[in-house]
């Protein structure tokens, strides 16, 4: 079997079997990641040697459905692979007293199936395939625990967001296969003039749905009520790459105008959700709004031009991003709530999970020799090398000192206060997955150089960047430390804390009029469904009114003559006795009657 295959089969097969067998669902769900991992690893050293791999499948008339390896394809996979690997390991300790993980391990491992075919996909109608289940997948997992308040809401604006969203990408790809005359992307990217402004600004509305850029990022926040490996696989590999990874794969498409525009949504996204962050109360959703901020600094670095330092951050970021998450749910389960009020001194009762957390936290700062000190300074020197260096530097600068400050306040409610700990069921388990992806958080910086020379790209050089972004990131460590964020954000911390919402914000403005209108529709068919109902037992009283005047009225009549004439011909067989007296006798009067009629018709002529 291709490894092209094994990848994306694997977990799938995972999620098949665990609801068939319904014992040990850990068990499948690792068998299934690790072999999908070994798979995608092998992919990846093949890519180094110059090999690339095609698979070929039966798809829409002359547009086959094609899985490829390249380089850049094989780099993600082996992202998704990993992440998801080690947040299987966490989720065996996590979910060890739920009821329900035969449910959870299925969905999840076809999540990572999904997305794997989404990385890998070569041609369109594959790529929205895959882009509808990972969609699919995230409202079912963010949706686990849909008996809880709040949970199936939140669920629910997590798609009714996306999905708005992805009208962007369906109409992108319609654009494109017209322009191109085939459905692979490859051929997508040689795409020029209006079609490339059109498709690359409808791209950019996809990927603001899925990576939860400005102004629709409120969803993301929400999507906390799922179980904590959901978040940490979610936010860091899976649904919110999404959008990133679509516009590192169709930046050669992108034209110039196309590009700022990227830049601009993704620079104001760091801004306005690094300040939402610094205000948030809760741990997880300081992690959400941490997320789209991270994910706006990828989209700055391939509107200056540089995916690949998008790339580098992406990869970087999903080791960090999901160590945090899983750090805090170990400090969930140990505290029963991720309320900062509640984790004052949660550090002290785990200190090597809060460890592993502090690692990971620094790292995302940019603090070096961490791998988000790398991949942070690619993103700057790319924003200061652009055409549009004052504008995009100056938000990439702004949205690294707000990393530091948000991180720094974390870190700072949760080593100070008391230590209350408590026995955390699964522990073992929580921090072997911690473990795992707080090292690669660590040292993954050292393989950058390996990867610029796979991708045969380079990254600008610039000393003025790394000065200017350790000095944003330090500056914001020590104000958040320090400061606090209600200190810091001043006047405009209410606002923060509601998101910066605008008039109520994308839930006045898409959520409740898309409720709205499917509660209207939904009216309307009941009124229709009752309309034909009525309609239909009007039908059926007239056939039965119908019915009775055919029984009692025609076949009434009919059958009334019928006995008549059966009643006449009784009598008048009567009279045919067989006796011969008789038969002259009548003879005789009938001869009678006749001459006296004949008699009288003569008299009456005289």
């Amino acid at each position: 079997m291709s490894f092209l295959a094994l990848v994306v089969l694997a977990p799938l097969a995972a999620a098949a079997l665990i609801p068939l067998v319904r014992r040990a669902p850990a068990a499948f769900a690792l068998a299934g990641a690790g072999i999908g991992l070994v798979a995608s690893l092998w992919l990846l050293a093949d890519a180094f040697d110059g090999v690339h791999h095609t698979l070929i499948l039966p798809g829409l008339p002359d547009m086959p459905l094609r899985l490829i390896s390249e380089p850049l394809n094989a780099l993600l996979s082996v992202m998704v692979a990993v992440v998801g690997a080690f947040v299987l390991v966490y989720a065996v300790g996590y979910m060890k007293e739920d009821p329900d993980k035969p449910r959870f391990f299925a969905t999840l491992s076809f999540f990572i199936a999904a997305m794997q075919t989404l990385v890998l996909a070569g041609d369109w109608v594959l790529l929205l395939a895959a882009w509808e289940l990972i969609g699919l997948s995230s409202y079912l997992l963010i949706g686990f625990w849909y008996q809880r308040p709040g949970v199936w809401a939140a669920a629910t604006r997590a798609f009714l967001y996306t999905r708005t969203a992805d009208l962007g990408l369906y109409t992108a790809v319609f654009i494109l296969i017209a322009a191109t005359g085939s459905s692979e992307i490859a051929a997508a990217l040689h795409t020029g003039g209006a079609a490339a402004f059109a498709a690359g600004l409808l791209l950019l509305v996809a990927a603001m749905g899925k990576s939860a850029q400005t102004p629709l990022h409120d969803w993301l926040l929400g999507a906390m009520a799922g179980p904590t490996p959901v978040s940490a696989l979610l936010h860091s590999a899976t649904l919110v790459a999404a959008g990133a990874i679509l516009l590192i794969r169709t930046s050669p498409l992108l034209p110039s105008d196309a590009l700022l525009a990227v830049g601009l949504v993704g620079g104001v996204t760091t801004v306005v959700t690094g300040l939402i962050a610094l205000g948030e109360k809760d741990l997880k959703r300081l992690l959400a709004a941490s997320t789209s901020s991270q994910y706006g600094l990828m989209l700055v670095a391939v509107g200056a031009g540089v995916p690949l330092a998008a790339l580098l951050h992406l990869i970087a970021h999903a080791a960090i991003k999901s160590s945090l998450f899983l750090g805090a749910g170990v400090f969930q389960h140990s505290r029963e709530s991720t309320r900062l009020t509640d984790l004052h001194g949660a550090g002290h009762d785990r200190p090597r999970i809060f460890a592993g957390f502090a690692l990971a936290a620094l790292a995302l700062a940019g603090i070096p020799p961490l791998s988000g000190f790398f991949s942070k300074d690619a993103v700057i020197a790319a924003a200061l090398s652009s055409e549009h260096a004052a504008l995009l530097g100056s938000l990439a600068l702004a949205g690294t000192l707000l990393t530091g400050a948000y991180m720094a306040r974390a870190l700072r409610i949760l080593w100070r206060g008391e230590r209350q700990k408590r026995p955390v069921a699964g522990l073992a388990w929580m921090g072997a997955g911690l473990a795992g992806l707080a090292s690669l958080a660590v040292i993954l910086g050292r393989a950058f150089p390996s990867i610029e020379g796979v991708l045969v790209s380079h990254l600008p050089e610039s000393t003025v960047a790394q000065i200017a972004g350790l000095g944003a990131a330090l500056t914001g460590l020590v104000l958040g430390w320090f400061a606090g964020g209600q200190r810091l954000l001043g006047p405009l911390l209410t606002w923060a804390q509601q998101g910066f919402a605008i008039a109520g914000g994308m839930d006045a403005w898409v959520v409740r009029p898309a409720l709205a209108l499917a509660q209207a529709c939904e009216q309307l068919e009941s009124r229709l469904y009752r309309a034909i109902l009525a309609m239909g037992r009007l039908g059926l009283a007239i056939g039965r009114v119908v019915r009775k005047s055919d029984e009692r009225g025609v076949d009434g009549l009919i059958f009334a003559l019928v006995r008549g004439s059966l009643a006449l011909g009784a009598q008048v067989r009567t009279l045919q006795s067989g006796l011969i007296h008789r038969e002259l006798a009548m003879s005789v009067v009938g001869a009678a009657l006749i001459l006296a009629a004949l008699m009288a018709s003569l008299l009456a002529l005289t």
